[in-house]
């Protein structure tokens, strides 16, 4: 399949779960596809960018070892994703990269995530954390920088004076899950 018929596939990828996975699955069986879906991804100001992010999340979730030979891209790239629709997936793909580095089970994440993957994730984590993003993003930042933290000292100090500075402003997900963070991080102290 060339990246116009993939672009082409993902005209007919909705919010639905069904739709998502179906055309996860078609890239998880086609890895060659990875590469294609990547790029339009970062096609940034078009339509399909998101239904893109989407798949590409939906695949992370099944097999996030798959993305492994396209991190360095990814990491390079995520930061110019602005389509509220594509930065949610791109923030959960975060996640899961993280929660994996940081997993007690064995995994190829934990060799593969180089510290230019995570120094380029702890930035664009920051970026969502300081921008004006919805809830879902800043959720998945600041589980990823409270974890991330762990090997950065300075990055728990940042993450609670931005969630102290904005608590007051933010949503009621946003404080119940900084209510949480904050909880962890002044536990560890």
């Amino acid at each position: 399949m060339t990246t116009a018929q993939l672009y082409q596939e993902l005209n007919y990828v909705n919010h639905s779960r069904e739709k998502r996975l179906h055309y996860a699955n078609l890239v998880i069986a086609n890895p060659d596809l990875i590469e294609k879906l990547l790029k339009i991804l970062f096609k940034v100001d078009d339509k399909i960018s998101p239904r893109a992010a989407w798949v590409f999340e939906f695949m992370c979730k099944e097999h996030l070892e798959e993305a492994i030979p396209y991190l360095d891209y990814f990491t390079e790239n995520m930061h110019k994703v602005h389509q509220d629709s594509a930065v949610r997936p791109v923030a959960k793909v975060c996640e899961y990269l993280i929660k994996a580095y940081y997993s007690r089970t064995e995994n190829r994440i934990k060799t593969e995530l180089l510290p230019r993957h995570r120094e380029k994730i702890i930035e664009v984590c920051f970026d969502y954390m300081i921008n004006d993003e919805k809830i879902a993003p800043k959720a998945y930042a600041m589980h990823c920088l409270y974890l991330l933290g762990k090997d950065y000292d300075w990055i728990h100090a940042e993450l609670l004076l931005i969630l102290e500075r904005d608590f007051q402003m933010q949503s009621s997900g946003f404080k119940a899950r900084a209510k949480q963070i904050i909880k962890k991080v002044k536990g560890k102290k």
